[in-house]
């Protein structure tokens, strides 16, 4: 009778026990619980046929691919520039410099300013993309590839207003890097930034999309940059922004430092805007830009209860230039604009940069409040100064 009862307390506590290792084998399992009921019901023939509910999604271990397929196509350049440096301060001085100007400058000093960045090469036939802070004022512009070549640049044009410059070398058997069709860059997405810092040689830094469209950096006079977090320091600026398939989404261009050195805070132009003005350059020889011919503040208080609305969003105008196509359409000073084509605009930069996207001779039609009275006024662009 004890040897039954034995029998039964330990057949009780082994069901209990598989029991409660097919909830956990349930748990980590990566089939559904229906679809393990489904293969023990099944036949042996059957159950060769299941498949898992889904694939086991494995961390990426290396951008090597990427690297691999941008990094011939980041440059490496070098400018210098001749400086001549007065050695007397009242050569400032007219009368000073008409007695003894000629003496003095004999004894001027000359000296050759050099200076680092990165470019990209954009196509097989030489177009190289770089900083226009990079080559400014350089007397000589040598570019060296990653697979040791080198050659002197030639200088095809260059944009202030968004800091980008094109180089053309005459080298044959150029990789040029890949550009996305489409711009679908996320917060969140890896980066690599390609470039030479501090000329320690082709450097790759990794890091992620932090945030898109800063501006009001003071940087530029137009500004639209991606932020990251990969590490960007001086050498850097020129150098590519490629994604994790090695295609090239930005042209470094800046660090956030109070030390010089990166801090996690850097910033690129993206492609879409460095191939535009690139296209302008090479076929026309310059970038151009619409002009209305108005200067403006945020709107204030004032100006706004005049509207009849506190809360009105625009570009208080405070200035117009004389003959300019606002000053001939007739908008004045105190008007307030608040759609450029009927796009509503909430700044004066954004008056800006609307306007910059139309070319010389393109209609354009502005709305403004003048008072609480809603005018429209229609205008041709001209060439941005």
């Amino acid at each position: 009778m004890k040897l039954i009862k034995a029998v039964s307390f330990i057949f009780q506590f082994s069901l209990i026990g598989l029991g409660l290792a097919a909830i956990y084998v349930l748990s980590q399992s990566e089939y559904t619980s229906a679809e393990i009921f489904k293969f023990l019901a099944s036949t042996p023939t059957e159950q060769t046929q299941i498949q898992p509910a889904a694939e086991v999604n494995y961390p990426v271990k290396s951008y090597a691919d990427a690297v691999a397929s941008s990094f011939a196509s980041v440059v490496t350049i070098y400018t210098s520039k001749l400086v001549k440096h007065v050695t007397h301060p009242l050569l400032n001085d007219p009368i000073f410099n008409q007695l003894f100007g000629d003496q003095i400058k004999r004894r001027e000093r000359s000296t050759i300013e050099t200076n680092l960045g990165s470019g990209v090469i954009i196509s097989t036939d030489g177009y190289i993309i770089t900083n226009q802070h990079v080559i400014d004022g350089a007397d000589e512009i040598l570019v060296s590839l990653s697979d040791g070549r080198g050659s002197q640049a030639e200088l095809i044009g260059e944009d202030k207003e968004t800091d980008i410059a094109i180089l053309r070398i005459p080298i044959n058997g150029l990789s040029a890097i890949r550009v996305p069709d489409s711009q679908p860059i996320r917060v969140g997405d890896v980066v690599l930034a390609i470039g030479n810092p501090l000329n320690v040689g082709q450097t790759v830094t990794m890091g992620i999309i932090s945030a898109t469209g800063r501006n009001r950096l003071g940087l530029n006079t137009f500004e639209n940059f991606i932020q990251t977090d990969a590490a960007i320091n001086p050498g850097n600026s020129g150098g590519a922004l490629v994604n994790a398939q090695g295609q090239l989404i930005g042209i470094n261009t800046a660090i956030f430092s109070q030390s010089g050195g990166s801090q996690g805070i850097g910033f690129a132009i993206p492609i879409s805007i460095a191939l535009d003005i690139m296209r302008q350059i090479v076929d026309h020889g310059k970038v151009t830009r619409g002009w209305l011919g108005v200067e403006g503040v945020p709107i204030t208080a004032k100006a706004a209860m005049a509207t009849g609305d506190p809360n009105i969003k625009g570009a208080l105008i405070v200035g117009v230039f004389i003959d300019s196509p606002a000053d001939k359409a007739g908008i004045l000073a105190g008007d307030i604009i608040v759609a450029v084509n009927k796009k509503p605009v909430i700044s004066i930069r954004d008056v800006l940069e609307t306007i910059t996207l139309y070319q010389p001779g393109d209609n354009i039609e502005v709305t403004i409040f003048r008072g609480p009275q809603r005018l429209i006024f229609s205008m041709s662009a001209s060439q941005r100064p």
